[in-house]
């Protein structure tokens, strides 16, 4: 699998492929010219033969997206494409490296989506807070504008305003719009309406930056990379009580034992591993005896997470887990746009009970109830956000069950303030659903 550790960074350590030069010096936009000298139908087939899987979260195929676009001629109405670089996952920090190190990959990407569905316009939304990332972008963009590479599409890129929520399709097409970022009852969904109520396509950046890969190797041979049901690589974000963190490529089914001890090189300072968070902070947690697992869609569902946007969260025996929980259901209760009822209310109910275990003035009949409200919530949100402020939490309950009890029958943590996430709580009141001052007046 050698071979298969760089194909979305690969070069990027060579040359500086921020460079519209450096770039096409190595080859890059041979295949946007490949592509547009294909009928658009053998350009979605040939991703459909990939077997290529969102790497935005879901894992959903890109064809079978691609597919389900109506062209114009059809829908009688132009078709758009959506990047989606509002990467704000807690632990997830992989899109940033690609902008940044190869934005003209993705860029290319986003160009050759276009042709398959026939698209003029190409939407790029970055999340507000990459600003050296947008500049990095923004330049990129302009080099390839006045190299007139565009073909007649146009490409904006439209920065985001910090909020989690528009990370969520939907609520990124109102954010898009100009309207406040709010999910959208579904259906209809982006392929028959989305942006402007048009046939819409959205992927992720790493997705995106996949396809000239597909376009350059073709897609029977790219499906051979990696596992089957999962082919290619994926940057993996490596953080937490781990030596080395950062962005790691590396194809898809490396087990998780070998990304926390063989590539970020185990936990530090000798201390033992507690607990693994698989796909960034929304996920169900994971217990030492689960790290044999590989880290690709399937085989982390099958076990009862998911791979999310592959953001490997590690966690050693100085974290206490109901302040872990605490610190987590305070950001998606800050998070949550206020739409829909389960996850607005919710999340406060979450955050208070929490906060009534933490301080050690709960009974047992509270952690019954913590429970109870999480099953309330999942499902029953407009969108996932009410399952990601649900899921890590219960998960935590249902495998630390005894820690959260401790608090109970001790009347307070039993790590008696030395958990190493002490007093390092979301900045947020739960009250006015604001922003708490970090600093004592």
């Amino acid at each position: 699998m050698a071979d298969l550790q760089s194909l979305i960074l690969a070069g990027a350590d060579e040359r500086d492929l921020a460079r519209l030069a450096e770039y096409r010096a190595i080859g890059g936009y041979a295949a946007l010219e490949k592509a547009r000298g294909m009928e658009r139908q053998t350009v979605i087939e040939e991703i459909s033969t990939a077997r290529l899987r969102g790497r935005g979260g879901a894992g959903f195929p890109m064809g079978r997206k691609l597919s389900l676009v109506q062209p114009p001629e059809v829908a009688g109405k132009p078709t758009y494409v959506v990047a989606n670089a509002d990467e704000s996952e807690p632990g997830s920090f992989k899109d940033r490296e690609i902008m940044r190190r190869v934005p003209h990959r993705f860029i290319e990407g986003c160009l050759i989506a276009a042709h398959a569905i026939a698209s003029k316009h190409v939407f790029i939304y970055i999340r507000g807070e990459y600003a050296a990332e947008y500049e990095v972008l923004k330049a990129a963009a302009d080099e390839v504008r006045e190299a007139e590479l565009l073909g007649g599409v146009t490409l904006v890129i439209h920065r985001g305003a910090g909020a989690y929520i528009c990370g969520e399709e939907s609520a990124l097409l109102e954010s898009l719009e100009g309207d406040r970022g709010q999910p959208r009852p579904r259906p209809p969904f982006p392929p028959v309406s989305g942006l402007y109520a048009s046939p819409t396509l959205i992927n992720n950046v790493q997705t995106l930056a996949n396809v000239p890969i597909i376009l350059e190797k073709g897609g029977a041979a790219y499906a051979r990379m990696g596992p089957e049901a999962s082919p290619g690589t994926v940057v993996y974000s490596i953080s937490g009580n781990v030596e080395r963190p950062g962005n790691y490529e590396r194809p898809l089914g490396t087990t998780l034992r070998e990304l926390i001890y063989d590539v970020g090189g185990g936990v530090p300072g000798g201390r033992q591993l507690k607990a693994v968070i698989p796909g960034g902070s929304s996920v169900p947690v994971f217990t030492p005896d689960e790290i044999d697992t590989p880290a690709d869609f399937d085989s982390i569902q099958a076990q009862g997470s998911f791979l999310g946007s592959a953001a490997i969260i590690v966690v050693d025996d100085r974290v206490c887990m109901v302040q872990l929980a605490l610190r987590v259901e305070k950001f998606y209760m800050h998070e949550s746009c206020g739409k829909c009822t389960p996850c607005r209310e919710g999340t406060r109910w979450m955050v208070s009970l929490l906060e009534k275990i933490e301080s050690g003035r709960a009974e047992h009949s509270d952690l019954d109830l913590l429970r109870n409200v999480c099953d309330r919530i999942e499902g029953r949100s407009l969108c996932a956000l009410g399952d990601f402020a649900v899921w890590p939490v219960r998960s935590y309950i249902d495998k630390y069950r005894e820690e959260f009890e401790a608090h109970i029958d001790e009347g307070g943590c039993p790590y008696g303030g030395e958990s190493s996430i002490e007093g390092v709580i979301a900045p947020v009141d739960q009250h006015t659903h604001s922003p708490v001052a970090e600093v004592p007046a």
